[in-house]
């Protein structure tokens, strides 16, 4: 055999070869387009149909630089805000007009072939423009989002909001918030209306806050406190000066409203009874101010001990309003903004005595005397 016969067979086997190759080749693409979508972008959702398999793949393997090559090279951060009931269509249109994505259809294909679509998780998520489609949409798999929700109550004191931190998200420990709220804040307007002797109590603001999740607690006091400092306007501090109150002796005054008040409405009312005690020099003689005094029931298990007995009201305490004349030393509760109006803008009223009324709406009975205000007891 000659050596142009040899050469003559080794390029004919080598045709044939990559011709199978190309056949090959060809089939995975055309033939069964899924298991190459799914080399390039990742295995299929199992429960698909293979007819359903088959179509996105097509689709995905034409459109596949939408997916795998990011809207832009470098971009800076930006939130994406997912809801609870957004469904997988708004989710993507709105990937789109923050220019997160190139085609929200195709992203959405991407989705429903991965099974992803599913499994999105509602949260805060922090994306830019120069991650890929597949890396936006496994972060959308997290269900730890950065940013969490922390909710503060109106009513509640320092060690209620200490209690709710380990469910918050936040790494924040009740211990680490208790001592860092016993000391007197510094650097804000209202700062030199506090006493020496100041804690934070009353001065974390109702409402639901948003932080990052890895926040110090530094700087979370000082979001909490400059809210606080925003709330705290002219207008109120004009209806203080107006009652005789200092800001401070306001704020006591509003802590015990908030707690006494089953109905926002009749705020103004109680704080008019308060304010009228306070003024003419009467004992205040609030259960609330004993609750806080007492702290914790075990028994009960909450901060507010109700009812009270006799014992009680004779609980040595400067918080004890029914022992001690004048104002407690501090708030007992952290006010809503309604409480803090009421003490700015009470009604105008003869009353010095107010009782639970006896129809159970949570609404009082207020009265001038202490003869109308025994007569006003349930029977």
């Amino acid at each position: 055999m000659n050596n142009s016969s040899c050469f003559s067979k080794i390029i004919s086997c080598s045709i044939i070869f990559l011709t199978c190759s190309a056949i090959f080749v060809l089939t995975i693409w055309f033939i069964d387009p899924t298991l190459r979508a799914e080399q390039v972008l990742g295995p299929a959702d199992g429960s698909l149909s293979k007819f359903d398999k088959t179509m996105l793949a097509i689709k995905l393997l034409y459109n596949q630089q939408s997916i795998t090559q990011p809207v832009r090279e470098t971009a800076p951060n930006q939130v994406f805000s997912i809801e609870l009931g957004d469904d997988v269509y708004s989710i993507t249109n709105k990937l789109e007009q923050q220019g997160l994505i190139s085609d929200a259809n195709i992203f959405r294909d991407y989705l429903l072939f991965r099974g992803f679509d599913r499994s999105i998780q509602a949260g805060m998520y922090n994306l830019n423009s120069g991650m890929t489609a597949r890396d936006i949409a496994s972060n959308l798999q997290d269900a730890t989002p950065d940013h969490v929700k922390l909710s503060i109550f109106p009513g509640w004191r320092l060690e209620e909001i200490a209690q709710s931190l380990p469910t918050s998200g936040l790494g924040i420990s009740p211990k680490e918030f208790l001592t860092a709220t016993s000391q007197k804040p510094v650097g804000y307007s209202f700062s030199p209306f506090l006493p020496e002797d100041a804690t934070m109590e009353g001065l974390m603001p109702p409402g639901i806050h948003e932080f990052p999740r890895s926040i110090p607690i530094d700087q979370l006091l000082h979001q909490l406190l400059s809210t606080f400092d925003s709330r705290l306007t002219a207008e109120l501090l004009q209806g203080y000066n107006k009652q005789m109150l200092s800001p401070f002796q306001a704020l006591i005054i509003a802590s015990i409203v908030e707690k006494e008040a089953i109905n926002d409405t009749e705020m103004p009312l109680i704080a008019s009874v308060y304010i009228n005690r306070h003024s003419a020099g009467i004992k205040l003689e609030a259960d609330p101010t004993v609750q806080y005094a007492l702290g914790h029931d075990e028994y009960q298990n909450n901060w507010w001990k109700s009812p009270l007995s006799l014992i009680n009201l004779q609980i040595a305490s400067p918080y004890n309003t029914y022992l001690n004349p004048g104002l407690p030393p501090g708030p007992i509760s952290n006010p809503s903004q309604k409480a803090m109006r009421a003490v700015a803008f009470p009604e105008e009223s003869p009353y010095f005595y107010f009782r639970a009324a006896c129809d159970e709406s949570g609404n009082h009975v207020f009265a001038e005397t202490f003869e109308e205000h025994k007569a006003n007891a349930c029977p």
